[in-house]
């Protein structure tokens, strides 16, 4: 599967969206220090650019060496291409010593992971007990309080574009679609109160025109798959009927909102 975010980088970096900062306000509240985080498959440092701006280093970990190409280059932030399951002999080097790290980050990538590794892994480089994981991710644009998410042309066009993808979708999507409800999360609840781990919900929205749309398209790991197997889910006729319908109402920027589910725990005293 990393192979399909290697061969689209380039679409991956232009398009997939940003966060919005209370989501990362909120992650940081529950953090008693702002030294170190783990921003594991860190992909083009949509995350980690953020994080720079509240803790003091970021460390940003990838399969992808392509992705980080396309990462942003900032002084407080060490990008390190990885392999898929770092083994825990090279985990000190290629990220930090253990119980050093206050914040393992996530964005939009937990459900490729080999899980119980990973968690051997967070569990080792997390300062006890108060070391906060926080793993988020988006699902596709949305309609928000009865408005369309362009207009309703649009949202059937792009809805039935959705069904034709499902068939080359990986098994590991169906985790986003629940919106990381039913995703192994072995954590402890953070902050006074709290009794859960999440979902807890944000919006991510930003203006962007058609071409870019098609773009985001383009980075899914369906459409990647489809292409693969010799199918273009994204011929002529669709797109065609993609801009017939985007040009309805008139305007070549739309604002385009997202939900993003955020899954949010601290360490513990897990062995």
């Amino acid at each position: 599967m990393a192979d399909l975010f290697h061969r689209q980088a380039k679409h991956y970096a232009e398009s997939r969206p940003s966060y919005p900062e209370e989501l990362f306000e909120f992650i940081a509240s529950k953090t008693p220090n702002h030294d170190l985080v783990w921003d594991a498959g860190t992909g083009s440092g949509q995350a980690a650019k953020s994080l720079a701006k509240l803790y003091k280093n970021v460390v940003g970990t990838d399969t992808s060496q392509e992705q980080l190409d396309y990462a942003p280059k900032l002084p407080n932030v060490r990008y390190q291409c990885t392999p898929p399951n770092i083994p825990m002999s090279e985990l000190e080097s290629s990220v930090a010593p253990p119980g050093t790290v206050d914040l393992v980050t996530v964005a939009t990538a937990l459900h490729w992971f080999d899980l119980p590794t990973f968690y051997q892994q967070v569990k080792q480089v997390l300062k006890k007990p108060h070391g906060v994981i926080a793993a988020w991710t988006y699902t596709v644009p949305e309609a928000y309080d009865n408005i369309p998410l362009v207009n309703e042309k649009f949202d059937a066009v792009f809805q039935q574009f959705c069904a034709d993808s499902q068939p080359y979708r990986d098994p590991a999507i169906k985790l986003v679609e629940d919106k990381y409800k039913g995703i192994d999360f072995p954590f402890e609840p953070v902050g006074y109160g709290a009794n859960h781990t999440g979902p807890f919900e944000f919006t991510t929205e930003r203006v962007i025109d058609l071409e870019g749309f098609l773009t985001f398209i383009r980075s899914w790991s369906a459409y990647q798959t489809a292409k693969e197997k010799g199918v273009e889910l994204l011929s002529d006729d669709v797109v065609e009927s993609f801009k017939r319908a985007w040009s309805e109402d008139g305007g070549d920027r739309k604002v385009v909102k997202s939900p993003i589910y955020l899954r949010i725990g601290k360490v513990g005293n897990l062995e």
